[in-house]
Formats: structure tokens, C-alpha cells, sequence
């Protein structure tokens, strides 16, 4: 987008070069080869970049004092004056004090500045300044620590020119900085160039400005760099972020749409065959799961792609709820395909898998796969259309970088690659399990009716957009992504089950997740035992290791969890005496897997077996503990899972990871520095079994963390602590900027529930005035360009 008009643009600072949005920041004034790639960095590299470039911060700098009215340390003031005397002391090792006496009006004020010696030249005796900064006190008095500083000059008529004021005396804008920018550096870039900014065309409607009342586009990118007012900063920042949110929506509203243009298989719910599933489970369905596989059955019979996320809470058997929509899949001579991220978790989904629908048997319980909330004529209806017949042989597949394996009756047998590729290829496999292996290009499948993706946030564009090709769609992922409204593809492509156990917040399903249907899982399987979550203070942890050592002498295992890999500095490390052996042992104000699976296996339990886990590891290879190999981290988990292991200490790779049913205790170092969302992750890992589990937070923070911490131990409602998360930390522990394509003011604005509102209806009544924005078409083009958020990326 340029400063209207494609080709139009504005003045520069000296009036004669003419920039457009899209201008190379490099040919700005003031920025050389050495801050162009420091710029780079912060995704600066256009002129657009930069003016976009928005402040997270303000510093309020707008009480101007006179030098008598300064009398408590603390305050945030501005003042002007003169500069009187200024003299710079040298300290130890290269380091110097500047300190300067400022007179105005009504007396004189100290200031002074830590090793900037350059201060001496630049403000010469009888320099008119302005000084922002907070106010200390020290032994001499009261004084201005470290102020912020800025030339005045006089106009024609002998006035101050204060207008012109940008590090001080006014709302200072504090940016995202990087090494070697600043955000004095950026104000000093921005303040000439907002001025020449004039004729930019504004792609929000102009009856929605007028409706909501926000300023023009061009209004509100110069109020947010330099406000005159906190209200009017907000104000501007309400605008830019409706805008983002109101492009995302009009993108996740129109992909809706351009999914029912599409065509996929369709897959008959037969009520019979699925209850008599249902009744084979070696368990009872919840309620949430039974909802869930049915809307999931009704999606499948349509004649468009099912774009569906199932976000069950950690531990709510949402697995088993997929196996049933992949039943009725292959039961229609279809082919399913199920992805995981890790070798280890595919490998787990296919003894799942095998277990259940490999030697499924008929069992009279009772049970059904309707939910009881819907209509009991519904039902009826239903399940009068259903025929009893028996399981087919089902014929499963593994696939992963490492192996390919082969399940039929009641043998299972390693094959190779290619002999897999042939049988894919063939419609031999009714429902392959695998990780990336399973979207090569050697992969072609004869019918894939159904993708079913673990923790989709981990598989990104390309491989998304691998699978429609591998299925015969005729598209391949650039054509995907670029096809315009009203497009469909020539063939047909399968329907897409994503899974997560990430439970997402209302604000979230309508933005980021707009264009999916969800079903939630809340309900936990009965007669599950809740895990008995304990915040700890750090000063407490020899009770911690009393009792990991208690549970793995009853034949338990134990999860350590750390926030980093290596203690990045010497200082965080301090020495105690362990209390037991008497041995000093080194301790860590800010945990790291690394010192402390040294610490638990040298000193603290060395007759236990332990290992450690961190993203450093190799994803694969490595001979594994029992050979004496340098593991990888699919080895480590595999010998965790195969209890040759005691005690792991790990990252948060444990996140999502493999069911360990014999693993008891989840003990989290610097519980503090984790959100709730993924405390709760962290702590689904255990509790998978029988026996009684534990979460141990040990907090290394203050009260607060605490009590933030604290709702943990009386809930264990994923969905509610997720919402606590939201509005406490951000979306960011949900989903990052890349992962969402969302640009920072709208992820910012994941909390505010009515600007989404707003933005989605705005959407929605602009698309049924216009479906295809033809009268709109700066929108449209700027639409065309937004970042494409879709499911099948």
C-alpha cells in the first residue's frame, strides 16, 4: 500500500525527495549500513515498517515544574532552564559522573548523568534545555537521575520553541528496541517524517469510522507516535487494532465461505456401526466426547470439507474421539490419515489405535454415541438408518523417519519404506499413523477422505498444504493459498480434524480460530483421580526431594521441569549444604535442566537413574541410556516410557508429550516463570493411571507469584485457567505472532472481547452488502495482502 494512489508519495524532510510507503528505509536520512541490518532486525526494512512500528510504552513527561516545586524524590517532572556549570569526574575502570546545575526562574536544580563524559561538550554554559526524568535523592539533596535532555531554541520573537519538543516535556513514546536502536533513535527518525505523511488512503470504510467514530488512518498513525494525551493514544491504538482485527475477521469469514465451495467425500454417519464401537471401548464415553463425536459424524456427511479443531483439555480423551470419525471413515472404503509431531507420540497413537480398532469385538453395554442433550426424535431418526454387521480387518500403518510398520488381525510386522509407499498408494492402508514421513513425495494416497492432525499448531504451512497434494487434489499449496473468492478446486479434498489440548479462551475461537468449527472437551473420564497440585517456596525444596525419593522407591516416576537449558550467568549459581549428606551442592536462583540433572544425579539421588531432556538434543538417532550413547530426545522418552528411567529433567518439551501412566509426580522449578496454560500442560503429564499423582510448583518469586500461582492447586479446569492466562499474560502463551500470523496490535487485542465483537459484525455486514468487496477495492487489495490465515496453510 502506498501514500494513496499507487506511485503517490510524501515530501521527505527536506521537501524535494518524494517517499512512498514502500520506500527502503535505507533511503532515509540517518541510517547507515551500520543500523540498516540493526533495523532489519526489529522488521524494519520500509518506510511502512517503521511508521508501524508502534510504541508499547509511554513515559509521561508532560508536568512541567519550576526548580522551587521539586521536593519529594520519586517524581516524573520536566523542567527548563539554563546551564550554569557542568563539570564530569572520572571513576574506576573507565567510568565517569557528569553533573550539571540548571537554573530557571525560581532557582537551580542538579542533574546528573552516569558515564556519558560527551554531555560536557554537547550542553556548553548558558545552553537553554529541557530536562525529563525522575527525581532521586543523595546525600547533596535532591536531583535529576540519568534526565533525558533537549536543546531549546528561540523563535523570531524571542519565544521558546517548545513545540518541536520530542524526547521530553510531553508523552515520550518508548519503543521495542534492539542492540544499537533505541527509542530516542526512532523518535529522532519518526518525528520529521509523520509531518510529510499526508494523502495515505485509508482501507477502512469510511461509514465504519463515522459509526465507531475512530480517527483516519492517517490520523491515528501520527496520534500514536506522539499523542498529546493518554486518551488519545488509546484512541488511535483502538483504531489501528480494530483495523487488523477487522481484516482478520473479513479473512476468516470469506475462508469460510470458500471452504463451501469445496468438495470432499462424503461419509454416511451409520449410528449402528459407530454404537457398536462405542460399546467395544474398554471405557465409557463422557458426555463431552459423545457431543463432540457427533458433531464431528455430521460434518462428515456433508459435501464440503469438515475445517474442524477439537481443543479437549489436557487428559479428556479426545484421541478416542477421533478414532470413532476415523472408523466411519475407512468404513466407506476411505483412507485416514493421522499426523504427530514426535516419532515417540505417532508410535503411541498407533499401539492406541491398533489396541482399539485392530481386535474391536462386540459388547453388550448399553452405551451409546448420541449425546443426551439433543432431541430424542433426532436420535431415533438416527439411528433408525444404521445396519448391525461386524468389523472389517482393519489394515494400519506406521509411518515414521526411522520406521514403517504394519498392522492386520493379530500381526504386526516391520516392512520397508517402499513396500509401505506401494500399499498407501494402493488403498491397502486403511488409516496410516505417522509424523512428516507421512507427507513425503514419494507419499500418494488412493482415497484420503480424512486428516486428522495432533497438536496442529506444530505442523505449519507447507506441510499442510503437503497432504492435499499427497490425497490427489489437483492443487498444490501456492494455488491453495492464492485462489481468489468464488474459486473452487476441480477435485476433491479431505476433510481436516485438527486436535489440540491447549484449551483456548473465547477470544481466541473468534479470532485466531475464526474460521474453524470447534468442539470442546471439558469433562474429564470418570473415576479419574485429581492430581493434587502443591505450591512450594524454593526454601522448601529439601521436603521436594524427600518425597521424589519416597515415590520412586514405590516404583513411580518423576518429572523435573526447569525454564532453561544452562545458567546463562555465573552469578545465578550460589552454594548450600544438602541437609542430608552433608555435601555442598550447587543451586540455582533461575533453574536449568543441565546443573540440575548434574545436581539431582551426582549428589542429591545418584542411586536413581535420571536423565535429562532439552530442544539442544537431536530429534532422532543416538543408541539410547542402555548402550551408553549420547540419546536423543525420541530415545530418551522411549526409555523414560519403558521405566529406565527414574527422575527426568527436562524443558518444556515435555509439554505435549507421550503418556507415561506409571510417571506420579510433576515437579516445576521457577513454577513463576510459566503461565497457567502451560503449568497445566506441565501437570497433565502424570495422573494418567491409578495411582495417586502430584504437581510440585516450586516458586522462586515473590507473593504475587504466589498467589497467581495458587489457583492452580484449587483448579484444574484447563478452560477457566486459560482465560486467567489470557488476561494476566497475553496470547502469547496460547499462540506466538508467527504460529498466527496476527500482527502485534490485534494479538494485543485478544483481551478485549468487545473490539473483536465490533470488528466481526463490521465484517459480516460488510461482506453480505458486498461479498466481493468490488466497491470497496483499496479493502480488497489491502485484504489480498494481509497475511493469509487458513487452516489448510
Amino acid at each position: 500500500m502506498g501514500c494513496g494512489p499507487k506511485g503517490r508519495g510524501f515530501n521527505s524532510l527536506q521537501g524535494h525527495i518524494m517517499f512512498t510507503l514502500d520506500t527502503p528505509v535505507e533511503k532515509l536520512p540517518f541510517v547507515g549500513s551500520k543500523n540498516l541490518p540493526r533495523l532489519n532486525k526489529l522488521g524494519i526494512k520500509t518506510i511502512k515498517d517503521l511508521l508501524w512500528h508502534f510504541p508499547h510504552r509511554y513515559e509521561d513527561y508532560r508536568r512541567q515544574v519550576p526548580a522551587e516545586e521539586i521536593r519529594e524524590p520519586g517524581e516524573m517532572i520536566s523542567l527548563q532552564g539554563e546551564i550554569i556549570k557542568i563539570t564530569t569526574t572520572s571513576l574506576w575502570r573507565r567510568r565517569s559522573v557528569t553533573e550539571a546545575f540548571i537554573q530557571d526562574h525560581s532557582g537551580v536544580v542538579r542533574a546528573v548523568w552516569f558515564n556519558q563524559p560527551y554531555l560536557e561538550t554537547s550542553l556548553p554554559l548558558e545552553t537553554r534545555v529541557c530536562l525529563s526524568g525522575k527525581t532521586s535523592l543523595d546525600k547533596h539533596g535532591l536531583y535529576l537521575s540519568n534526565p533525558s535532555y533537549e536543546k531549546l531554541f528561540f523563535t523570531s520573537n524571542q519565544k521558546l520553541a517548545t513545540s518541536d519538543q520530542v524526547h521530553t516535556g510531553r508523552l515520550v513514546p518508548i519503543y521495542p528496541e534492539t542492540e544499537g536502536i533505541t527509542s530516542k533513535y526512532l523518535r529522532f527518525l519518526l518525528k520529521p517524517l509523520l509531518p510529510a505523511m499526508t494523502g495515505i488512503a485509508d482501507p477502512l470504510p469510511e461509514h465504519v469510522l463515522k459509526k465507531h467514530n475512530f480517527p483516519s488512518l492517517e490520523t491515528a498513525v501520527k496520534s500514536i507516535h506522539f499523542p498529546d494525551s493518554p486518551e488519545e493514544a488509546e484512541t488511535a491504538r483502538e483504531r489501528m487494532a480494530f483495523e487488523e482485527l477487522f481484516l482478520f475477521q473479513l479473512r476468516s469469514i470469506a475462508n469460510r465461505r470458500q471452504n463451501l465451495r469445496q468438495k470432499a467425500p462424503v461419509i454416511k454417519f451409520e449410528p449402528e456401526a459407530v454404537k457398536a464401537l462405542v460399546e467395544s471401548l474398554p471405557f465409557e464415553l463422557t458426555g463431552d466426547q459423545k457431543v463432540a463425536a457427533f458433531e464431528i459424524l455430521k460434518d462428515l456427511e456433508k459435501k464440503y470439507p469438515m475445517n474442524r479443531l477439537l481443543n479437549g483439555d489436557v487428559g479428556s480423551g479426545k484421541t478416542v474421539v477421533a478414532l470413532v470419525a476415523a472408523y466411519q471413515t475407512i468404513r466407506h472404503q476411505k483412507q485416514v490419515v493421522f499426523m504427530a509431531p514426535t516419532e515417540i507420540l505417532a508410535q503411541q497413537h498407533f499401539q492406541t489405535i491398533t489396541s482399539l480398532l485392530g481386535n474391536a469385538k462386540y459388547q453388550t453395554t448399553g452405551k451409546s454415541v448420541i449425546p443426551p442433550t439433543l432431541d430424542p426424535r433426532l436420535v431415533a431418526r438416527e439411528f433408525s438408518s444404521g445396519s448391525m454387521t461386524d468389523f472389517p480387518n482393519l489394515k494400519i500403518g506406521l509411518l515414521t523417519g526411522s520406521e514403517a510398520r504394519f498392522s492386520y488381525k493379530d500381526t504386526e510386522k516391520k516392512i520397508s519404506k517402499k513396500l509401505m509407499q506401494s500399499k498407501i498408494a494402493s488403498g491397502e492402508i486403511d488409516i496410516l499413523i505417522g509424523t512428516h514421513a507421512v507427507i513425503q513425495k514419494d507419499i500418494k494416497f488412493k482415497n484420503l477422505a480424512l486428516v486428522i492432525l495432533d497438536e496442529q499448531h506444530r505442523f505449519g504451512v507447507v506441510q499442510r498444504a503437503a497432504l492435499l497434494r499427497s490425497s490427489g487434489a489437483s492443487a498444490d499449496a501456492k494455488a491453495l493459498a492464492d485462489r481468489s473468492e468464488g474459486q473452487a478446486l476441480s477435485s476433491t479434498i479431505p476433510h481436516l480434524l485438527s486436535m489440540t489440548a491447549t484449551p483456548i479462551p473465547r477470544t481466541l475461537a473468534l479470532t485466531i480460530y475464526g474460521d474453524l468449527d470447534i468442539s470442546l472437551i471439558k469433562e474429564k473420564p470418570k473415576n479419574r483421580k485429581k492430581i493434587i497440585t502443591k505450591v512450594m517456596a524454593k526454601n522448601r525444596e529439601e521436603q521436594a526431594y524427600q518425597f521424589l525419593e519416597k515415590e520412586v522407591r514405590a516404583g513411580r516416576q518423576i518429572f523435573v521441569v526447569c525454564p532453561r537449558i544452562e545458567l546463562s550467568d555465573p552469578k545465578e549459581i550460589i552454594k548450600t549444604k544438602h541437609p542430608q549428606n552433608k555435601m555442598n551442592v550447587l543451586w540455582a536462583e533461575v533453574k536449568a535442566v543441565t546443573a540440575e540433572y548434574e545436581k539431582l544425579s551426582q549428589k542429591i539421588f545418584p542411586q536413581f537413574k535420571i536423565a535429562m531432556l532439552h530442544g539442544k538434543m537431536p530429534a532422532r538417532s543416538g543408541r539410547g541410556l542402555a548402550s551408553g550413547g549420547k540419546p536423543s530426545k525420541e530415545q530418551v522418552m522411549k526409555d523414560f516410557k519403558d521405566g529406565k528411567i527414574d527422575i527426568l529433567v527436562s524443558t518444556s518439551v515435555v509439554e505435549v508429550g507421550v503418556d507415561i501412566p506409571n510417571a506420579s509426580v510433576m515437579l516445576i522449578e521457577n513454577a513463576e516463570r510459566f503461565g497457567l496454560a502451560q503449568l497445566h500442560q506441565f501437570r497433565g503429564r502424570v495422573g494418567r493411571a491409578e495411582h495417586q499423582s502430584h504437581c510440585l510448583l516450586v516458586n522462586g518469586g515473590n507473593s504475587f507469584e504466589n498467589k497467581r500461582l495458587k489457583a492452580l492447586e484449587n483448579c484444574d479446569d484447563g478452560f477457566k485457567l486459560a482465560e486467567e492466562d489470557l488476561k494476566q499474560r497475553g496470547p502469547g502463551e496460547f499462540t506466538g505472532q508467527k504460529q498466527s500470523g496476527m500482527p502485534d496490535l490485534a494479538m494485543a487485542s485478544l483481551t478485549n472481547l468487545e473490539l473483536i465483537k465490533k470488528a466481526r459484525l463490521e465484517a459480516k455486514l460488510l461482506l453480505k452488502e458486498n461479498p466481493s468487496l468490488s466497491s470497496y477495492p483499496l479493502l480488497k487489495t489491502q485484504l489480498a495482502k494481509f497475511q493469509k490465515i487458513r487452516h489448510f496453510e
